[in-house]
């Protein structure tokens, strides 16, 4: 029996070794910085929905908001018709086929014109995150039938450390791979198909060890229309019940504000570091893996301290922790270009002395620079179609009228001019551009004027070099700039730290709290929900869940619309402050009572029936 027990526990626990694939290296380390470069290419920094211009962290915010809703309207009654039949595991295995089958999918990508990649990823993002969220309020639900309520903390975290090893080995091997390939558009595509089947190979142990919960007086098979009449009837029923379960929903509430703060950070910081910060995949990739493997020992450890003091007061520090984090995002800013090989574009005098004006310039590119949009007639194609003499970019094989960067092998390849005059043009236009460039001449001011070519006069030294309005080291504008600038200007920059770095510790600082409060905010839930009525109470708990997933990235979307993303991420503070002041309220003990009051009722009824 302990054996088959051990087999049950780790069982469950392998179902999020599995879907955490998914979360890390599709949802946050590969595709949000791949749809971050599709959405650049084909729009540049922004496209028009409607009447509204939005970033793509924006519109990606946006997607994961639309996903959230779709489950969050049906786990209630779903959690209903689990309750009353042997479904549980039905349903898991149904919207994980869906949620893989969507992962697999995204991976078809690159076969589409590039006009439309973004919003196949996008799309298909949201049929995969509507099978895992959904899948999700059935493998909670699974919880309180594995043990008893003291062993709610060790199971809850041994599930949440099982997914971060497990989403964090995975992610090494992606890792390697992108790098060994130069980050390859097969490798992408690998990276994210291997995920979904990750994901289904390690459900499949899940469906395998873990039994179907036992249901007293199981109801009879019903219609389609019957079901969804009976979810809705019943959920309106519980509702009604909120003085019954005061606790329980007061704790949702909080659980409502506090996830939803969690899941905001995680779900945004894969887009808001390329966007904002201008972090690269491998960047992103490298934070996460930190996340990973800081994360699950974390989540174990908090389970200790749960044992020690209580499982709420672990899951405040906890709490408090992810507040400093957000307010750390807010300082974070890239370091100040300062030498010449850091700029975009890099424009070099070839002239070997003060009195050579027979050399040439030599304009070469970042191989980091972003590429130019990629579709016909934008702004950034006409800025590139301009400067077809000065800048090494080739016709694109693919796509008529697109230019993109010239590659010569492993290096960029060099546009050597004698053109003054269009290269000062092409400086003062990328003032309000995404890029930037930088003049470097072995030649003193007095010489380059003696060229008696415009614009070699004092002018020049006003222009060069050039950092675009758009680009990620251009900071000061908005609201919150000034904190970023301050901890740039007086802290980032004196001692070197790069915004990779800055990234990597703050993944630090989330990993240690990540698990433990995911864990610990399940396993508290579960505690005070009846088991008889677990799947019931576990949809209100989704419900809870994605609908504060809903609000914390559209809250980012529209006040990164209407102010910039760091407003946008200054708000995702409110709701862990909200939901921490409110967790004080929660008297978990009266809760666990309650619960416990209600499955001896249910019990009572069924052998009253019998």
């Amino acid at each position: 029996m302990q054996k088959e027990n051990r087999n049950v526990e780790r069982g469950f626990a392998f179902y999020d070794w599995g879907k955490s694939a998914f979360e890390t290296s599709v949802s946050v380390a590969i595709l949000p910085a791949w749809f971050t470069y599709l959405f650049l290419e084909a729009n540049g920094l922004n496209v028009r929905i409607g009447s509204i211009e939005m970033t793509g962290d924006a519109v990606w915010s946006f997607a994961v908001s639309g996903a959230a809703l779709l489950v969050a309207v049906v786990s209630p009654s779903l959690g209903v018709i689990a309750d009353r039949r042997r479904v549980k595991m039905w349903w898991l295995r149904i919207l994980t086929y869906t949620g893989v089958g969507g992962t697999i999918l995204i991976a078809a990508a690159p076969f589409l014109p590039i006009s439309t990649q973004w919003l196949w990823m996008m799309v298909l993002f949201v049929i995969a995150n509507v099978g895992l969220n959904g899948a999700g309020v059935f493998y909670n639900a699974l919880l309180p039938h594995l043990g008893e309520p003291e062993d709610m903390d060790r199971i809850s975290n041994l599930a949440f450390a099982y997914g971060y090893l497990g989403g964090g080995l995975l992610l090494v091997f992606h890792l390697g791979l992108l790098i060994g390939t130069g980050y390859a558009d097969w490798a992408m595509m690998f990276a994210i198909a291997s995920s979904g089947v990750w994901w289904y190979v390690f459900a499949l142990l899940t469906f395998r060890w873990v039994p179907e919960p036992e249901i007293s007086n199981e109801m009879e098979p019903l219609s389609f229309v019957e079901s969804t009449k009976l979810g809705v009837s019943e959920v309106i029923k519980t509702l009604s019940e909120v003085r019954r379960f005061k606790v329980l929903f007061l704790y949702m509430f909080a659980y409502f504000l506090f996830i939803d703060g969690i899941n905001s950070v995680t779900s945004l910081a894969g887009v808001f570091g390329p966007a904002v910060l201008g972090l690269t995949t491998q960047d992103l990739i490298m934070t996460i893996l930190v996340i990973q493997f800081v994360a699950a020992p974390c989540a174990v450890g908090y389970t200790k301290l749960a044992e020690v003091w209580s499982t709420k007061a672990a899951l405040q520090v906890a709490l408090v922790i992810g507040t400093s984090v957000v307010f750390m995002a807010l300082s974070f800013a890239p370091l100040q270009l300062e030498s010449h090989d850091e700029y975009d574009i890099q424009v070099t005098w070839t002239g070997a002395n003060e009195s050579d004006l027979n050399g040439v310039f030599q304009v070469t590119f970042n191989p980091n620079a972003g590429e130019f949009a990629q579709v016909p007639d934008h702004s950034e194609q006409e800025l590139a179609q301009r400067y077809l003499n000065v800048l090494p970019l080739v016709e694109n094989s693919q796509i008529e009228g697109v230019y993109e960067w010239d590659w010569d092998g492993d290096l960029p390849s060099v546009v050597e001019t004698t053109d003054a005059s269009t290269l000062y043009s092409l400086f003062m236009e990328l003032q309000d551009s995404r890029f930037s460039a930088s003049l470097n001449s072995s030649l003193d001011d007095g010489a380059l004027h003696d060229l008696n070519e415009p614009p070699w006069d004092e002018e020049w030294d006003t222009v060069a070099p050039v950092v675009g309005e758009g680009h990620p080291t251009s900071i000061g504008d908005g609201p919150l700039d000034g904190i970023a600038v301050f901890m740039r200007d007086n802290f980032w920059q004196p001692f070197g730290i790069s915004v990779t770095m800055q990234f990597l510790i703050l993944g630090c600082i989330f990993g240690s709290i990540q698990g433990g409060s995911q864990g610990l905010a399940r396993s508290l839930f579960g505690q005070m929900v009846p088991e008889s009525r677990s799947a019931e109470f576990f949809g209100f708990f989704g419900f809870f869940g994605k609908v504060a997933a809903l609000v914390g990235p559209v809250m980012y979307g529209v006040l990164a619309v209407a102010y910039d993303s760091r407003v946008g991420i200054a708000s995702i503070s409110i709701l862990f402050i909200s939901g921490t002041i409110m967790l004080r309220f929660v008297d978990v003990e009266a809760g666990i009572e309650a619960a416990q009051e209600e499955d001896r009722r249910i019990r009572g009824q069924s052998f009253s029936e019998e």
